[in-house]
This record gives structure tokens, C-alpha cells and sequence, in this order.
């Protein structure tokens, strides 16, 4: 009897070490995060999506590759172009992209960042070579709205939603700067003269402004004397008037007596 016992325990432990291994050879677990999408081949075949979170499947040779759904973004360095009047410039580029479909940025390109990284770079060549520099500078957003419609029809056939197209950075060569810094600083000179001459003008319509109303009432005139010799007096300075025997001098509200004339020999 406990021969037999002992045969029942050793074929359930040896059929439970079975089962185990059994288990451990066609179960699999596939753990997808947050954020990705799980692409899972069998025997290297595509099978289907996963979405994040825990997965179980039965069976042997499966495979799961992860794809990065978040947004992303994909910085062209500076490029060399020719404008629509042949000047050489070097400009930056960032895309802005989300991956959209995941099954088809896997299988439709071996490398589907290189791929929006050209069709950027292209797409920048066609649009700059059709614009003039000065346009260029005043044009940025336009421009990247232009970029945005040549390359998110291409990104989308490997499935890539394009975002936004931005340029970021706009390298003159030396002597484009120097030339720009002449034309700014010559329209800041010609703005600060301007400024100028438009005080100036203000300043002599209010004196002519002044002198007809004085013309027309000679009692104003006296009281701006008045005025005058009351600052003069408050402000310790000397004020000298002219008079028919004489000057008279006048410091601090007290008049000093007149030069006496020379005595005739």
C-alpha cells in the first residue's frame, strides 16, 4: 500500500515537472509599456498590434519588437541652399512627428527616421530655392507651413503623422551679415534723424505760434519779462537789459548803479 503511494506521489511530481516545463516552453508573457505598441511575429511572421499592458500567448517562436508612439522630434542640421537670387545659405530644421501607424513605420522602411530626415532635407531645398532672401527672413512661418505640405504626404506613406515643420536656425555667410548690419544701422540713423528734424519742426511752429500771439498782445510780452526776471532772481542768476542811458544790471533783485561816463578833457 505504501509502495503504491509512494508510485502516485513520484508520477504527480513527475507529471507537475512536465506540466512546468511544458508551460515555461509555449506560454509567454509579453509585457508592452505605457506609450508603445507591441508588434508581435510568429516565427518571424507579423501578427498583430499589442496594446500596452500584459500579454499571453501560447505556443513557440513568438517574437515582440516595441514601436514608440509618443510625440518626437527630429532636428535637420544646417543645410546648404541657394535662394531664388543665389545666395548660399545654411538653415536648421525641426520636424515635429508622432508614429501613427506602427506596423507599416516597421515594414515599410529599413529606417524610417532617415527617411523623414531626407524627405525633409528635400523638401527644404525645393522650397528656399524659390524664395528670395529678403522674403526668407519675413516669411519663416509661411515657409514652414509650405515645408509641413511637401513632407507630411510622403511620412505618411510609412506611417508617420509630420506635426509641424519649424526653421530653426538661419546662417547668413560673413559678408551677407556685415551688409545686413550697414542696411540696419543706415535705417536706424535715418529714423533717428528723422526723429530729429520732426522735433525740430515742432519746436519752431510753437515758437511761430508764440510770436504771433505776442505780435497780436503786447501785454504778454511784460509779463513774460516778468516771468524771466522772477526765474532769475529765484535761480541766483545775473540778468542784464539794455536800456536807453545805459545797461543796468540787475543780481538777486538789487540794481547796481550805472557806469558813470567818461569825463570829456
Amino acid at each position: 500500500m505504501n509502495y503504491i503511494i509512494l508510485v502516485v506521489i513520484v508520477i504527480a511530481i513527475f507529471g507537475s515537472v512536465m506540466v512546468a516545463a511544458l508551460a515555461k516552453e509555449f506560454r509567454h508573457a509579453f509585457l508592452v509599456p505605457e506609450g508603445y505598441a507591441g508588434l508581435l511575429y510568429h516565427k518571424g511572421k507579423f501578427v498583430e498590434i499589442l496594446g500596452a499592458g500584459r500579454h499571453i500567448r501560447w505556443g513557440r517562436y513568438f517574437t515582440l519588437a516595441a514601436q514608440d508612439l509618443r510625440k518626437g522630434a527630429l532636428l535637420v542640421a544646417g543645410q546648404e541652399v541657394l535662394t531664388a537670387d543665389n545666395v548660399g545659405l545654411k538653415l536648421s530644421l525641426v520636424v515635429n512627428y508622432q508614429v501613427t501607424d506602427p506596423a507599416k513605420a516597421a515594414h515599410e522602411s529599413q529606417n524610417w527616421q532617415g527617411d523623414l530626415y531626407n524627405g525633409a532635407q528635400l523638401a527644404l531645398r525645393a522650397v528656399v530655392g524659390g524664395v528670395a532672401v529678403e522674403a526668407l527672413l519675413n516669411q519663416r512661418v509661411e515657409i514652414g507651413s509650405q515645408l509641413l505640405a511637401r513632407v507630411q504626404p510622403e511620412a505618411a506613406k510609412i506611417g508617420i503623422n509630420v506635426l509641424a515643420v519649424e526653421v530653426k536656425d538661419v546662417m547668413f555667410p560673413a559678408e551677407l551679415k556685415r551688409a545686413f548690419a550697414d542696411v540696419l544701422k543706415a535705417k536706424q540713423e535715418g529714423q533717428a534723424a528723422l526723429e530729429r528734424a520732426r522735433g525740430e519742426s515742432a519746436s519752431l511752429r510753437n515758437l511761430a505760434n508764440a510770436a504771433r500771439v505776442l505780435e497780436g498782445n503786447p501785454a504778454l510780452m511784460n509779463l513774460r519779462l516778468m516771468q524771466s526776471l522772477s526765474a532769475a532772481q529765484n535761480a541766483g542768476s545775473t540778468l542784464v537789459l539794455g536800456m536807453p542811458g545805459g545797461f543796468v544790471p540787475l543780481k538777486n533783485g538789487k540794481s547796481r548803479p550805472a557806469p558813470e561816463a567818461p569825463a570829456e578833457g
